[in-house]
């Protein structure tokens, strides 16, 4: 609950005109998906380096992730960490409820000797219980609890998925927009110039200062300008 209210509540980096100027010196322009000296229209300010406007808050953010509709918040420089390990509190909220639930049904399973029953199959003869039946038998016997068990597993694989993809960007420094950006200019589709696909590459890792300090940066984000180590 705490990194859920962090994320509601957490200021992610908010552009106004009183903090403009220190965000246009945090990150330099990569002139590939950040243009120097672009305005942006709605809040007329000038775009630091990495920000984008929301158009559901309505307001510029710096280092902008993506809006988040479950915590109905953006995600940005401030709130990034936070909404990180509520993905990862999530995940694991979500594995220990499913193996709280497949240790009921075994014991379920061990406290009616199921496994040691047997049946008789339409030719009469008597046959061990399978894997298949027992799974049959809770499906039949405990509908609602096999389903939330599937449920909480599918949701688990998702949760996890999730996680290791923002995990993934916090480990090379890119923001959710950034790499859907990235791979907007690699497309030969969108973009077949071979001049824009060019400064794409050289420019592919522009923000990245290695592992150890981009997860600092995504824990004590940067305020004002830092030179950037390659």
């Amino acid at each position: 609950m705490y990194f859920f209210s962090q994320c509601c509540t957490k200021d992610p980096g908010t552009i106004t005109k009183l903090n403009n100027e220190v965000f246009l010196g945090v990150y330099p322009y990569d002139q590939v998906m950040f243009y120097q000296g672009v305005l942006c229209p709605t809040c007329v300010l000038v775009k630091p380096a990495r920000s984008k406007h929301c158009r559901v808050c309505n307001v510029c953010v710096h280092r902008f992730d993506h809006h988040c509709v479950w915590v109905n918040n953006c995600i940005g420089a401030f709130n990034t960490k936070y909404f990180l390990l509520y993905l990862m509190t999530l995940s694991a909220m979500a594995a220990d409820i499913a193996v709280l639930t497949i240790g009921l049904l075994l014991h379920l399973v061990l406290q009616s000797n199921l496994m040691s029953a047997a049946y008789v199959d339409e030719e009469g003869h008597q046959q061990p219980v399978g894997l298949f039946f027992v799974i049959q038998y809770l499906f039949l016997t405990f509908p609602r609890i096999v389903f939330m068990l599937g449920f909480l597993m599918f949701l688990f694989l998702l949760l996890l998925g999730y996680s290791f993809f923002h995990l993934y960007l916090a480990v090379t420094n890119q923001t959710a927009n950034e790499w859907y950006k990235r791979k907007s200019h690699g497309c030969q589709h969108c973009n077949p110039s071979p001049l824009q696909q060019q400064s794409h590459t050289s420019l592919h890792n522009f923000y990245s200062r290695g592992t150890f300090r981009n997860l600092k940066e995504i824990l004590k984000p940067i305020t004002k300008n830092e030179k950037k180590g390659r």
